[in-house]
């Protein structure tokens, strides 16, 4: 590629996506709230074209969302028992093979919820039917509240050993990529972003 090209593909892609999140392929780089984007070739066909937000990671394992698979069931639909959940415009996202029937979601909120568990910032988990409920009466766009069924779960050592296998991007925390506005998308933006860092560097080289 002419230095010319190169340089206008560069702004191109910068004008695209202002902040372009850092990534790594280090398992140190793991901690809750890190995104994990599967390559193109995943090993696991279950993770295929997904990009994970870790909610919890700990020494004994970690738990993450799918945060890109929204499926066509409605909120309303599914936990119709759950107050507010009626008014809903959105849908349930996939978020993991693990216990589908379980259902947690993601909130942005300047109040921590009552058995809401941080990530990171204005960013919490929610499983409670409690905090479920102050969150759909709370919010009236898909913005700041996500609902999830399913998870995805590793034991102690597991992702840290994916990742050595090259099985993982690690990008940096960004509630606005959680929320990002076109989720269907997102994964192919983001390898994007990792393939064009490798053509840069090759490039320097």
């Amino acid at each position: 590629m002419r230095l010319r090209d190169f340089l206008l593909v560069a702004c191109g892609v910068m004008l695209a996506a202002p902040v372009l999140l850092a990534q790594s392929k280090s398992a140190e780089d793991l901690t809750a709230g890190k995104l994990l984007v599967a390559p193109r070739e995943a090993p696991d066909p279950d993770f295929a074209e997904t990009v994970i937000l870790l909610v919890r990671y700990e020494r004994g394992g970690a738990l993450g969302l799918i945060v890109n698979h929204p499926t066509a069931i409605p909120v309303s639909k599914a936990l119709r028992d759950v107050k507010g959940a009626g008014k809903s415009p959105d849908s349930l996202y996939m978020g993991g093979p693990v216990d589908v029937a379980a259902v947690m979601a993601l909130v942005r909120s300047t109040e921590a919820p009552r058995d809401g568990l941080r990530i990171f910032g204005d960013l919490f988990a929610i499983n409670s039917r409690k905090d479920m409920e102050g969150a759909l009466n709370a919010s009236k766009t898909s913005g700041g509240l996500r609902i999830y069924v399913g998870y995805c779960g590793w034991s102690g050592g597991q992702l840290e050993n994916e990742v050595k296998l090259g099985g993982w991007y690690i990008f940096d925390r960004s509630a606005e990529t959680v929320f990002d506005a076109k989720p269907e998308t997102l994964w192919s933006r983001l390898i994007a972003r990792t393939e064009f860092r490798i053509a840069g560097l090759n490039w320097r080289l």
